[in-house]
């Protein structure tokens, strides 16, 4: 994570590292249990430690971050059991998603998500499961755009940032790629047919494939 320009103090100091820190944590940059130390944050930033500690406060509240009383911050650690509640909320609001895209997809938006299947067959075919575990997730953050549902996809985005090296973790899995493409390739078919039923039950058909995964 290079460092960038920018003021060193208040509140553009603040979300200079706040924004930078989240990216790193989402990419996965930086792993689970990884100490987060203050002075060394400030200096690669190029911020003060306040404008660090502040910026790991907002994380906590999202769930990214967790402060160990008398020994500081670090990445927070997900655990399954954690990580299957989280994707149970996301099976009722991304179906939810899903049901109002259906409704309001126009035929350009519909080019859009066969396009990001076309892509993700390619993915599989050619055996690259990071990449389709990037379309993946675009193919997600799409619908719930299409769909309208800001309160929705504000939720969804702290969710899913909580989950993001199990989905690394799934992709990498031998012939979870497969099986992922099909579930996916419904949801779009769904939305083309403008069905908002089937367009829900197959987000939540997929949501429970995950889920069942994460238990394996």
């Amino acid at each position: 994570m290079p460092k960038e320009a920018g003021p060193s103090t208040g509140e553009q100091a603040k979300q200079l590292a706040l924004g930078q820190l989240r990216e790193a944590i989402l990419r996965g940059e930086m792993a689970p249990a990884q100490r987060l130390v203050e002075n060394e944050l400030a200096e690669q930033f190029g911020v003060t430690r306040a404008s660090i500690r502040a910026a790991l406060i907002d994380l906590e509240s999202q769930g990214l971050v967790e402060r160990i009383r008398n020994r500081g911050s670090r990445v927070r650690v997900v655990t399954v059991e954690e990580a299957v509640a989280i994707t149970e909320c996301r099976l009722v609001l991304e179906g939810l998603c899903a049901a109002k895209a259906a409704v309001a997809v126009t035929d350009e938006q519909l080019d859009e998500l066969r396009d990001l299947g076309g892509a993700m067959r390619k993915a599989v075919a050619d055996g690259e499961p990071l990449t389709y575990s990037d379309l993946n997730h675009r193919l997600h953050t799409r619908i719930r755009e299409v769909s309208g549902q800001l309160t929705a996809q504000e939720l969804l985005e702290r969710l899913n940032g909580q989950l993001v090296r199990h989905r690394f973790q799934l992709a990498l899995r031998p012939g979870r790629p497969q099986q992922s493409l099909s579930e996916h390739l419904a949801m779009i078919e769904a939305i083309e047919a403008r069905d908002p039923q089937a367009a829900e039950a197959a987000v939540r058909a997929h949501l429970t494939s995950v889920i069942e995964a994460l238990r394996d």
